[in-house]
């Protein structure tokens, strides 16, 4: 009997908070959820937990949820860390405006190393089998050669725009010189003397 009166005091106490905790005003809770950087959060999770319900933030980190005083809402995204929020229960009006803000999520992962190879018996393999003189630098030169260069450009089609260059060249030195005797280097000194300059400083050896 005794135990029986202790489970009717309880069944009654606990009936008695819960029919109190229904009479509170319910409170429309809006506000804009942001990061660390004062930005808009869009798509963040706004859960009531007192409640079990939740909603989800607009495109601009706005939010909008009715909620009583005293419920704990919990606010999350992924890649951001859940920050709790307490709804005062000393508010006067039933709208209450917030803004909320959620730090980011840093997780500090070990190192790791990307080989080539799954396994050591396919690296020893590599190694034996590779060419250590053939790399980029090596195959760059091959191809930038005297000999790999005159043969694509004999295999290339005339380029219009270097006709146009050296006619546009030899029509201005026609009219450079219009009225006059052409130009002739050989009659130059200056280039007479840059040539035997270059012939003293040994430039001009077949290398």
């Amino acid at each position: 009997m005794k135990h029986l009166t202790i489970l009717l005091l309880l069944f009654l106490s606990s009936f008695q908070l819960l029919a109190q905790q229904d009479n509170k005003p319910l409170i429309q809770l809006s506000g804009v959820v942001v990061t660390e950087e004062a930005f808009e959060l869009p798509y963040a999770t706004v859960y009531n937990k007192t409640l079990k319900k939740g909603v989800i933030s607009d495109g601009y980190g706005f939010f909008s949820i009715v909620c009583q005083a005293g419920d704990t809402l919990y606010f999350s995204r992924k890649g951001y860390s859940s920050s709790p929020f307490w709804v005062p229960d000393t508010l006067n009006d039933n709208r209450y405006s917030i803004i909320h803000m959620l730090t980011r999520d840093t997780l500090e992962m070990p190192d790791i190393r990307v080989y080539p190879w799954p396994n050591k018996e396919a690296f020893a393999q590599h190694f034996i089998h590779m060419n250590p003189y053939e790399d980029d630098i090596r195959r760059a030169q091959r191809e930038l050669s005297g000999e790999s260069l005159a043969f694509v450009a004999a295999r290339l089609d005339a380029d219009p725009s270097l006709a146009y260059g050296v006619l546009t060249k030899q029509q201005n030195t026609k009219i450079y010189t219009n009225g006059q005797l052409p130009q002739n280097n050989l009659l130059n000194p200056y280039a007479w003397s840059k040539l035997i300059q270059e012939w003293k400083a040994g430039h001009l050896e077949r290398q």
